[in-house]
């Protein structure tokens, strides 16, 4: 059913009421799956992007119509950034952000209800993913790297405080994540060979509580897959993209970045950790539990900042505490999270770069692919088979769900010298095509694909309990699927492509679907 979108307020500005400006978020809604809060980026823990709400679901979805939409207001500032932000939802208001501005808007009419701009000292403004909340308060960084928190009430700032140097080139994206007394916060960096590190800052003044180096220094674990301390204190690893959180092992886990020189690998001799990981930490020390480095010694830009999702599933017949990743380099990982052992690695898209698995079940790179002068053809491009664009999992259907570009690119070597800098290549793009796949987590078997007619850019899922799955396709539509077979059931275009990851709630019975596209935030709903 293609739908023509027509803009209704479905509840009258009275019944708003005085609960507007609610007490904020009760620190339990963090560990709850997702109904009338959507109260940190992924809407839990766990990363799998999954809603038990049903009010939407297969058997009415073609009934589902616009309830309002919200185009962007920056007052006098300027927007640079399409809506990357997932809004958080707590009270029946949505919380929102791009690089430097911040929203409020009423969950329920799209109604603004205040705007921040951050007075901006530079920085590239490449996107932003979004708030952490902590009690009434509202955490985002910007692209200069300040960390700001500001009151949720009103959008007044509390405090500011610097995360990076800006002069160093870095610039920070990430959505903030609480836990507990911990703001944890990450940076970004592509422009000069500077290192990566993750935060965590204190709720009440943002001080430091604890950092943890994604490459090492001198004599710390990790420092001997270096040549030299010049080649770690250069050697990037960024923390762009928020983790995940087991309460029960209290261990939080992360991607990080591809190293530095991107593509010139020279200089940098060895497996280069911790980069292109997923790493487990413990929230409250910063100290490193556990890893697995999908990409060794990486040359193609292929950072290992995808979500890393949670399942709590059986594996040969016994229930075992999981995770798993699609990973930018074209591999599907299964790791156990209390250990991070190996449990299956598959490719989920055909790649030509990998000569097999090492006996940690890590890709074992073929030296015939790496950059070249001359040029050599490389499955995935840089960009690869995924990105940071949420991936969801559903566990009534055991799939796990991911927007997959098949992409060929010819990769140049264009630093040759011993010690390289920067990126020290390039890749030309030869072919791309994005297509929606469903994997089964036990086995990495592709159960079914939903193959658009052209490439582009990977976009955010979310399925739910009512059999449903959200998204978009590079030709500007919201489309919903049933989960369970990819059967298309429903879409409508949007003013621009999907640029985030939807998100849903239900407030007064009602089931709100919430996605941005563009400078425009769109609420759906089932009008009962």
């Amino acid at each position: 059913m293609k739908l023509t979108l027509v803009a209704s307020l479905l509840v009258p500005l009275w019944l708003v009421g005085f609960s507007l400006f609610a007490q904020g978020l009760d620190p339990a809604q963090l560990l709850k799956l997702p109904t009338d809060t959507w109260p940190t980026y992924n809407g839990d823990y766990s990363g799998r992007r999954f809603s038990p709400l049903s009010r939407i679901s297969s058997s009415n979805v073609t009934a589902m119509t616009l309830a309002w939409e919200y185009r962007l207001d920056a007052g006098s500032g300027t927007l640079t950034s399409p809506i990357k932000s997932t809004p958080l939802e707590v009270n029946g208001i949505l919380y929102f952000t791009l690089p430097d501005h911040a929203w409020a808007v009423d969950a329920r009419t799209g109604r603004q209800l205040w705007h921040y701009q951050w007075e901006t000292h530079g920085g590239i403004h490449i996107g932003n993913r979004g708030f952490g909340m902590y009690g009434n308060w509202l955490y985002f960084e910007t692209p200069d790297n300040y960390l700001v928190s500001l009151n949720a009430k009103d959008g007044s700032e509390r405090w500011h405080v610097q995360i990076a140097d800006v002069n160093q080139e870095y610039f920070s994206t990430p959505a903030p994540i609480v836990i507990r007394n911990h703001i944890i916060v990450g940076v970004g960096g592509d422009s000069l060979d500077v290192p990566g590190y993750l935060e965590s800052r204190d709720p009440e003044t943002g001080q430091l509580q604890w950092r943890w180096n994604t490459t090492p220094r001198k004599g710390e674990p990790g420092a001997e897959t270096w040549p030299n301390p010049d080649a770690m204190e250069h050697g990037g690893g960024m923390t762009w993209v928020p983790g995940t959180y087991d309460p029960e092992l209290n261990l939080y886990y992360l991607g990080t970045g591809n190293p530095n020189p991107v593509m010139a690998g020279q200089g940098r001799k060895g497996a280069n950790l911790w980069t292109c990981s997923i790493v487990a930490l413990n929230p409250d020390t910063g100290k490193l539990a556990w890893y697995f480095q999908a990409s060794p010694h990486d040359t193609h830009d292929w950072d290992d900042a995808e979500t890393p999702v949670l399942i709590d599933g059986d594996i040969d017949g016994r229930p075992r505490k999981l995770l798993a990743q699609s990973s930018r380099n074209g591999y599907f990982f299964v790791l156990d999270r209390t250990n991070g052992k190996n449990i299956l690695s598959k490719p989920f898209i055909d790649l030509n770069w990998s000569k097999g698995l090492d006996a940690k079940g890590q890709p074992i790179g073929n030296p015939n692919k790496e950059p070249k002068p001359d040029g050599t053809l490389v499955i995935p491009a840089q960009g690869g088979a995924a990105n940071w664009p949420s991936p969801s999992f559903d566990p009534e259907t055991g799939l796990f769900y991911v927007n997959a570009v098949s992409s060929y690119s010819l990769f140049y070597l264009t630093d040759t010298d011993d010690k390289p800098e920067g990126y020290g290549g390039r890749d030309s793009g030869v072919y791309s095509r994005l297509a929606l796949k469903a994997i089964d987590y036990r086995t990495g078997q592709i159960r079914w694909t939903h193959e658009y007619n052209r490439g582009g850019g990977s976009i955010g899922i979310l399925t739910t309990a009512g059999k449903l799955l959200f998204t978009g396709d590079p030709s500007g539509n919201f489309i919903v699927y049933d989960a369970a077979s990819g059967k298309t059931l429903w879409h409508a275009h949007l003013i621009s492509t999907v640029s985030n990851g939807p998100m849903t709630y239900e407030l007064d019975g009602r089931q709100y679907v919430v996605v941005g596209a563009g400078d425009t935030l769109y609420g759906f709903t089932f009008l009962q």
